[in-house]
């Protein structure tokens, strides 16, 4: 039995949900991949004989999304060694929070985390959290 358990994991989160696996998982790629928004999702979707609003997409994003990104990171493919670390100040949810961001020498994503503080505490913490989400490609 190939990926069994891992399988039975991953389906293990969408247990007692209304729509089909395979709906909510196009919708939160699709949003994902594309930036789409909600509502023209939910049209899309409506185009295809689904009927879904666009306030339930956005609570399959939030729920779903950040668990296929740790599942499928592993198979993404190499990185370069060579970081491009960086923080900015960004307004969430109406408060003010510090982005901290690395990406590798060709502009993809390795990792990034959102602080209260602009500290070496957090930056130290950032910094052990790209290490650890890259510990097959660490940097130069």
């Amino acid at each position: 039995m190939k990926g069994g358990r891992r399988g039975a994991v991953l389906l293990s989160i969408f247990k007692r949900r209304r729509f089909p696996v395979e709906i909510i998982l196009l919708c939160v790629r699709w949003y994902c991949k594309y930036g789409i928004s909600y509502r023209d999702l939910a049209e899309m979707m409506q185009e295809r004989g689904v009927a879904v609003d666009p306030s339930t997409i956005f609570r399959w994003v939030q729920r779903y999304a950040p668990e296929i990104e740790k599942r499928v990171r592993r198979y993404q493919g190499y990185r370069s060694g060579s970081w491009r670390v960086d923080e900015t100040y960004v307004r969430v949810g109406g408060k003010w929070k510090y982005l901290f961001r690395a990406v590798d020498k060709h502009g993809q994503l390795i990792d990034f985390m959102l602080s209260d503080r602009r500290n070496t505490k957090a930056a130290y913490r950032f910094l052990r959290k790209a290490l650890r989400t890259m510990s097959n490609f660490p940097p130069r």
